[in-house]
């Protein structure tokens, strides 16, 4: 079964447009983090952690919206780079704590900016109306 069309039979879905649009922007994030060998997820962490400070696996894992033991992987990933580093939580010995290093925070505040600069060369040739509007609809949608 098709999906119903507003204009000519050539048109794409809201749906395949999206997709498309998605797909360019993480392809361009991923060439934005290259220079530091990152993933996604592990910039993502680094973010999280740069605005709580420090925080828990479980709760670096709710930020980023990925099961518990794929946040470990991450933090072990950021660990053993030097980026990240784990201390027991002084309110629960059997909780760790975790928390950008020095070096974690020079990359952190490195991949922002390239990030930053990247997103503003993709929405560019957008007006400040339509990035508004964009970013409305966005959040509601992320609900």
């Amino acid at each position: 079964m098709t999906e119903p069309t507003t204009g000519s039979v050539d048109d794409e879905s809201l749906a395949e447009i999206f997709r498309a649009v998605a797909s360019r922007l993480r392809r361009q994030t991923r060439e934005a983090l290259a220079p530091w060998a990152v993933t996604p997820s592990q910039s993502r962490a680094l973010g999280v952690l740069a605005r709580l400070g420090e925080a828990r696996p479980g709760t670096i894992a709710e930020h980023l919206r990925i099961a518990p033991r794929s946040a470990t992987e991450v933090i072990d990933d950021l660990q053993q780079r030097g980026l990240v580093r784990r201390r027991p939580d002084p309110a629960d010995r059997r909780a760790t704590l975790v928390a950008l290093t020095e070096q974690g925070h020079r990359v952190g505040t490195e991949i922002r900016a390239a990030r930053r600069a990247a997103a503003d060369r993709f929405f560019g040739h957008l007006d400040d109306a339509d990035r508004a509007e964009l970013t409305r609809i966005l959040r509601t949608l992320r609900i």
